[in-house]
């Protein structure tokens, strides 16, 4: 399906609102019926019936088809947070006794779900480093009935092999599911290799404006069916009507500024590795990522987030030059219009914080829509606040 036709004009039946070039926001929160037999139907079957707008929403709708139909996915579900995505089909997929491999270092709400949810539950996860996939294999249990991946993870960019870990999971008859949030559907296409589940913050690169949560989930009718059925609407983790307007106002850019982000970076990386100031630079495009080669064979495209380290990360190192930024903004989210800036010590109470630390000295920045001279020059003017 071309990919002009499914951000333009997939799902959208014009003549049903007057032509008009934009869709409609149904903002209201149930539907009426003609016919007893027919609001019998419908109360019988929510999952193809417009009910009741925690359900299916006319504008949610059209939304959804756009987004299974980037995926290549058959069908999708909206959700209003990127977690609530992630959250809903585990707690579908999973019950008491099951096991989960999950790949280290995940977003830090997947990581509480894992740690502090699902325990409740009886549900166990075995974190491993899914960089190798036989580390995968060897975490395998009789009980393992799902494997979470997220490659890449969003702050130092680890991948995995999805083609081989789907193929993997599949002898065993075991679901795969991956948060796809870095890369989108324009970028990489996990169901393609054989993941069962895509999840992704809307909220990112989809909503494009910083004016949106979100959250989507693609895969299999079948498997979206029974999420529908059962815990989305029990939890009632639906989108709002305008959200999903935004999201489609979102969707017609995508592609221009990803690619614009995409571009960006390059210079922006390219300058970075050439400071005195800078130890490293972590991009999975660049050619001295530790996985450039599987990157480059998997994704199709690599947007804005990276991150890098300085050369002695003192503590007080890191925060004099992010509080020396004047047009980088500090905060966390990124695929909006503006660049951002988020050290890891943020994250961590001033005590616990230790240099030798890799993962404590990372600065993650998202390149966003501004000229690369521009935030080039605000990078130079805070590397100038540190002394050797």
């Amino acid at each position: 399906m071309d990919l002009s036709y499914i951000l333009n004009e997939l799902g959208e039946e014009r003549e049903s609102y007057y032509n008009a070039v934009s869709p409609p926001i149904i903002q209201t929160s149930n539907f009426t019926f003609n016919t007893v037999d027919d609001f019998r139907q419908a109360l019988a079957d929510e999952y193809s019936a417009t009910l009741y707008s925690r359900g299916n929403n006319p504008t949610v709708d059209i939304l959804r088809k756009k987004l299974a139909a980037l995926d290549g996915a058959e069908d999708a579900l909206v959700f209003g947070s990127g977690i609530a995505a992630i959250t809903v089909p585990v707690l579908s997929l999973l019950k008491q006794g099951d096991h989960v491999i999950a790949v280290e270092n995940p977003y830090s709400w997947t990581v509480k779900l894992f740690n502090n949810l699902l325990i409740k539950f009886g549900i166990t996860t075995t974190f491993v480093n899914g960089a190798d996939a036989q580390n995968i294999r060897k975490a395998i249990q009789g009980s393992t009935r799902l494997i979470y991946l997220e490659s890449p993870n969003t702050f130092s960019y680890e991948l995995q092999d999805l083609a081989a870990v789907a193929a993997m999971a599949k002898e065993r008859n075991i679901i795969t599911m991956v948060d796809n949030s870095y890369c989108t559907p324009l970028y990489q296409q996990p169901i393609k290799l054989g993941i069962d589940l895509v999840a992704q913050s809307a909220t990112k690169y989809i909503g494009g404006h910083s004016d949106v949560v979100a959250g989507v989930l693609t895969g299999r009718k079948a498997l979206i069916e029974k999420i529908f059925n059962h815990e989305f609407l029990n939890i009632g983790a639906a989108l709002s009507p305008h959200s999903a307007w935004l999201l489609i106002r979102g969707l017609r850019t995508l592609p221009l500024r990803l690619q614009r982000s995409f571009e960006s970076t390059k210079t922006v990386v390219a300058w970075l590795k050439q400071q005195p100031q800078i130890d490293k630079v972590i991009w999975p495009y660049d050619e001295d990522f530790p996985q450039a080669e599987l990157a480059r064979r998997q994704m199709q495209g690599c947007g804005g987030l990276f991150s890098f380290t300085l050369k002695n990360s003192a503590l007080h190192r890191i925060e004099t030059f992010c509080n020396s930024l004047k047009h980088i903004l500090m905060a966390v989210s990124w695929g909006g219009h503006e660049s951002l800036i988020i050290p890891s010590v943020a994250g961590i109470p001033v005590p616990d914080f230790d240099n030798e630390n890799p993962r404590h000295q990372l600065i993650r920045m998202y390149v966003g829509l501004e000229e690369a001279d521009y935030l080039i020059n605000d990078l130079k003017n805070a590397l100038q606040q540190l002394s050797f």
